[in-house]
Parts: C-alpha cells; sequence; structure tokens
C-alpha cells in the first residue's frame, strides 16, 4: 500500500512538474505580479510579510498573492488577505506567469523557475546551528546526509537574491548555501523593521489586548527549536516541554504569563489548559515579532530567534538541558555559543526559576559586541532597501 501511495504521489509530482514547464511557456508574464510564502504556506509573517506590507503601503501597482497551504487559510480569510491554495490549479498557473517569488523557505525541488522570474528568497534566520554543506551529518527522516546537500543546492541554485541580515551570516550563506556572493542583499532583515517602528506602549498595549493578555503582568516569552533526530515523520517533529510549568506556576504565576512558541517543524498540539492563565500557547499566532514586542524575557535554547530579539535590548536566558548533544553530535555551532551567548545558559527549572527572580528589568541589556556583529544593519529600513533593489533596480 504504501509503495502504491509513494509511486501515485511520484506520478502526480511528474505531472504537476510537466505542466508547470508548458504553461510557464506559453502563459504570458505579469511584470507587476508577486507570490509570496511564508514558513511552507502555514503563515503570514517573518520577512515576506514585511516587504508584502512595504509594497502595499508605497507601491500598490503590484498585484500581490499569498501562497497557503490549504490547512492554514483560516487566517488569510480573517484578514482579507489574497491567497491561492498551495499546489491547487490556479496557483500553479498564477506562479507560472508571475514576475517574482518571495519566500524564507524552501520551495519543492520539482518546481521549475521560469526564466522571467525573480526568486527572492528572504531565509528566516541569523545561523548559530550549522547549515547545509556545512553540516557534517543530517539526522533528518527521509533523507540522507549527500542527498539533503544535493536537493539543497539544486533548489538554491534557483534563488536570484538572498536577504542577509548582517556580515557574518553573508559570509556563510554563501558557503554553506554555495550561494554567489553577487546574489547576497546585505540589508538587515525586513521583519525586524517592526521591533524599531512599532516599540511604543501604545503598540505593546494594544497587542496585548488583542491577545488575551494581562497588561500588569511581566510576559516571559518561551520559543526553542526543533530536534533533527526527535520526529513522527518528514517533516513532522517531535518536541516535550522539559520546563517544570506546575513549579513556574506556583513560584512565578502572581507576577509572570508564559508565552509557548513553537517551531513551525514542530508538530505538538500542547494541552496546556491546565494552566489557563499562566501559559498561553501562541504557536500558530501569525506573526513572533508581534510576541517579541510584548514580551519582557526571552527564552529560548538554539534558535536563532535570541538574534532578531537582541535588538531590542531586553532580558534573554538559555534553557540547553541537551546542549552536548546538539552541539556536538546534532548540528554543530559556528562560534562559541557558551561564551558568546547574550544572556545565561541553564539547564534545569530550578535554575530558570531562580535566574528569572533575580533578573532586572527596564534597563538596557546585552552585548554592545553582540548587537555591533550581529544587529548594526537593523534600522527599522530593511523592507525599503529590498524593495529598492530587487523591484526597483536601485542600488543598496
Amino acid at each position: 500500500m504504501a509503495s502504491i501511495v509513494t509511486n501515485g504521489k511520484a506520478v502526480l509530482t511528474s505531472a504537476y512538474k510537466f505542466i508547470f514547464g508548458i504553461a510557464a511557456k506559453v502563459l504570458p508574464v505579469d511584470k507587476k505580479l508577486v507570490i509570496f510564502e511564508s514558513f511552507l504556506g502555514k503563515q503570514y509573517s517573518c520577512n515576506p510579510r514585511a516587504i508584502y506590507e512595504y509594497l502595499q503601503c508605497h507601491h500598490s501597482e503590484y498585484k500581490m498573492y499569498w501562497s497557503v497551504d490549504k490547512r492554514y487559510t483560516a487566517q488569510f480569510d480573517e484578514a482579507g488577505i489574497p491567497y491561492l491554495k498551495r499546489f491547487s490549479l490556479s496557483w500553479l498557473l498564477i506562479m507560472t506567469r508571475a514576475r517574482y517569488w518571495v519566500t524564507n523557505s524552501r520551495l519543492p525541488l520539482w518546481i521549475p523557475k521560469p526564466n522571467h522570474t525573480v526568486y527572492l528568497q528572504t531565509w528566516h534566520g541569523t545561523p548559530l546551528k550549522k547549515l547545509a554543506s556545512d553540516m557534517k551529518e543530517v539526522h533528518m527522516p527521509g533523507t540522507t546526509t549527500e542527498s539533503y546537500k544535493e536537493n539543497f543546492h539544486a533548489e538554491s541554485s534557483k534563488w536570484d537574491y538572498l536577504i542577509s541580515p548582517n556580515a557574518y551570516s553573508s559570509e556563510i550563506f554563501a558557503r554553506a548555501f554555495q550561494v554567489e556572493p553577487s546574489k547576497i542583499l546585505e540589508t538587515g532583515y525586513p521583519r525586524n523593521d517592526l521591533l524599531y517602528n512599532g516599540n511604543n506602549r501604545d503598540t505593546i498595549d494594544s497587542l496585548k489586548r488583542k491577545l488575551g493578555i494581562p497588561l500588569e503582568k511581566k510576559v516571559i516569552l518561551y520559543a526553542p527549536t526543533w530536534r533533527d533526530d526527535e520526529f513522527y515523520s518528514k517533516g513532522k517533529y517531535k518536541f516535550e516541554i522539559k520546563l517544570d510549568l506546575d513549579q513556574m506556576k506556583q513560584e512565578l504565576g502572581d507576577e509572570y504569563v508564559i508565552l509557548l512558541r513553537l517551531h513551525y517543524l514542530i508538530s505538538e498540539n500542547l494541552d496546556v489548559s491546565a494552566y489557563q492563565g499562566f501559559v498561553y500557547n501562541l504557536s500558530s499566532y501569525e506573526d513572533i515579532n508581534h510576541l517579541y514586542l510584548i514580551s519582557d524575557l526571552l527564552i529560548t535554547d538554539y534558535s536563532s530567534v535570541f538574534f532578531d530579539y537582541a535588538n531590542l535590548k531586553r532580558p534573554m536566558l538559555f534553557y540547553v538541558y541537551d546542549i552536548e548533544n546538539y552541539r556536538d553530535r546534532l548540528r554543530g555551532f559556528y562560534f562559541d555559543f557558551e561564551a558568546m551567548a547574550p544572556g545565561s545558559l541553564v539547564k534545569t527549572s530550578d535554575a530558570v526559576i531562580d535566574s528569572i527572580k533575580a533578573m532586572e528589568f527596564g534597563n538596557a541589556v546585552g552585548s554592545n559586541q553582540f548587537h555591533e556583529k550581529f544587529c548594526a544593519l537593523e534600522d527599522g529600513q530593511a523592507s525599503r532597501r529590498v524593495v529598492e533593489k530587487v523591484f526597483l533596480g536601485r542600488s543598496v
């Protein structure tokens, strides 16, 4: 039965690829048509959202659609955002006519890029953990180390532009993704514009009200990453919260609330109803940048979220209960994380709670050296720089 399903999927993929290729040659290109996608069509978020909203505000002559997984269309319907169901016939035909594709993660390898299409890859983070060519071993399901790297580079060869948040990332991207340095736009991340332009009390309070977060409570954002070797199947990863939420609620519940934000690849639908009013599972919320803005403290592990959060110069805590395995076997790091992390590294729930109790809020925190290396380009204008280069052909 499994082989029949697999063969059927292969036949369908081949048919799609054939139709896509023919349509791209026959149908006329629309030079003002842009297709956006974020995290495999699951979200309206990240760098594609920031670029979309900048174009919407400053260059409304563009016709824009979002590519959306059919399971995640509700948020687009509610917001009135034009979209196409990913892999539908209308999606296929419009994708072939688009002048621009803008996405923050890889498109399926079978999709051929028409010669008339400009493929803008925005990516979605400053790298701490090893990427693509730099990975010694790949522990993900459904692939081998060799095929993973080959497939990644087959995809990256289609990119016309790749956004980079800083010089450190540019060097890694060029090598790990095998992208020509001339294709890399070192502009800062468009998604971080909001952290400069929206960092005010009115915006923060408005977002808290929207999410039902008590205005008087301090907000802890817990945003862990996924583990390559903990999975149900290809693309569906497991995650177990190692924090003692009962203890945290008992000792911190009067003053704090926790916002839980799992990585988009994690499949868990965690039940935190026992912690109602203390833990809010916002893993499916449209944009993590809103959660950055309303949080007073970030707890993470090896996720790239801490590079973005550093722009706010607020406290961070790194809950790294499995750092030896993650660092030495699963991924490896690009720098001495333990020495350079802009916050304390802890391994137990007790240490997390003690660190939070000792936190000082209200003053800017973080290493100036860290900020200069990773956040120096961020100024609230990255979206403008990207649009001027890619869509208007101006130098940046």
